[in-house]
């Protein structure tokens, strides 16, 4: 068994070593604040396709995160050799990622369940008597219509499809045979808290990027420490970080853009922006500061990195497997019913940002 290094590879070069605040919190910040200002200043002339490609890129971005730059990580950590006691009698890392799945999942399970409790949506005053009446229909000898899918009255969280639009439903036709509808925030109005109309799955849409946010600042702070008392690699990784934390930032970004956020709440955006793009130079600042002290290889910066590590992996799987790709592809009517064309380059956009991704997991 060998023994934990209680040291670092600081080599000097101070000077290399500030700068990569500065550069990294410009990459990280016109990652994370171009594609809101963008979306929102249609003026400036960025066109539709580039938003179109920086969305999707930057998924596939998240998701290759989550992988290559976090769980590989975790279990490297975690069954370091010098580690000794419970951490090695079990597989921490994928157990811990496991288990940030399905409380991740619990907690958009509640949100979506309890969010809007006690507030009842325009029009679905009659809504009960409306279906008492389906169930229980007047017995008066007229023979009842036969069923067809679109004379049903409309459920609360399932959206319908008018009268007209389409035949008879098909069992399979959706995912697993339920209607799954989802609003898409680029049509709503920018008035839409005003006319008190709540998208769809509002909620959820929020805590899910709350969810993405807290996983990309974690990752961050330790990459932004390992950088700062970088040895002989440090120029590769500094390069390498840079256009890490710009990807990775505009993935964020992207999501930050299509949210269907208020009035109210419009610098939102851009203060999570900014609270992403400072985590890193805020952990090479601090890394910076004990440079001297700070051990990256000792027993206890291994478990704590481990464990954080294995947690955001799990946060970033969830968000990208579920949000990224399920509900943009599977559950967007835009990619079931547009051109096949917009579906196959957003899939090819994807998987050219999660194979860049994963080529920089080689040196970082």
């Amino acid at each position: 068994m060998s023994t934990c290094d209680t040291g670092n590879d600081y080599d000097g070069r101070i000077g290399v070593r500030v700068s990569a605040i500065f550069v990294i919190l410009f990459g990280s910040l016109v990652g994370s604040w171009f594609p809101v200002y963008a979306a929102r200043h249609k003026g400036i002339g960025m066109p539709e396709w580039a938003f179109f490609i920086a969305k999707y890129f930057g998924s596939g971005v998240i998701i290759a995160t989550a992988f290559i730059h976090l769980l590989a990580p975790a279990c490297d950590a975690l069954t370091d050799p010098c580690l000794t006691g419970p951490i090695t009698e079990y597989d921490w890392a994928e157990g811990i990622c496991l288990m940030s799945v399905f409380l991740l999942f619990f907690l958009e399970l509640l949100t979506m369940r309890f969010a809007n409790l006690g507030e009842v949506p325009k029009g679905q005053a009659n809504e009960e008597s409306a279906i008492s009446e389906l169930a229980n229909p007047p017995q008066s000898g007229i023979q009842s219509a036969p069923y067809r899918d679109t004379d049903t009255v409309p459920m609360k969280g399932i959206a319908m499809e008018p009268r007209g639009r389409t035949g008879s439903h098909i069992p399979g036709e959706d995912h697993l045979g339920h209607a799954r509808e989802h609003s898409d925030p680029d049509e709503l109005s920018g008035d839409w808290e005003k006319a008190d109309h709540l998208p769809e799955s509002y909620a959820a849409q929020m805590t899910a990027i709350f969810i993405l946010e807290f996983g990309v600042i974690f990752h961050s702070i330790f990459i932004g420490l390992t950088l700062a008392v970088a040895g002989t690699e440090f120029n590769t990784l500094y390069v390498v970080l840079i256009f890490h934390q710009t990807f990775e930032g505009l993935g964020l970004g992207t999501r930050l853009a299509g949210a269907p956020w208020p009035k109210s709440k419009r610098w939102t955006p851009y203060i999570l922006g900014i609270g992403y793009a400072f985590s890193t130079p805020i952990a090479i600042a601090i890394g910076l500061g004990v440079r001297q002290t700070y051990p990256p290889n000792s027993q206890t910066t291994l478990i704590v990195n481990g464990c954080f590590d294995a947690v955001s992996a799990g946060i970033l799987i969830y968000t990208g497997l579920v949000e990224l790709m399920a509900h943009e592809f599977m559950f967007s009517p835009s990619m079931m019913r547009g051109p096949v064309k917009k579906l196959f380059g957003a899939f090819g956009l994807m998987c050219l940002g999660a194979g860049l991704m994963a080529l920089l997991g080689k040196w970082a």
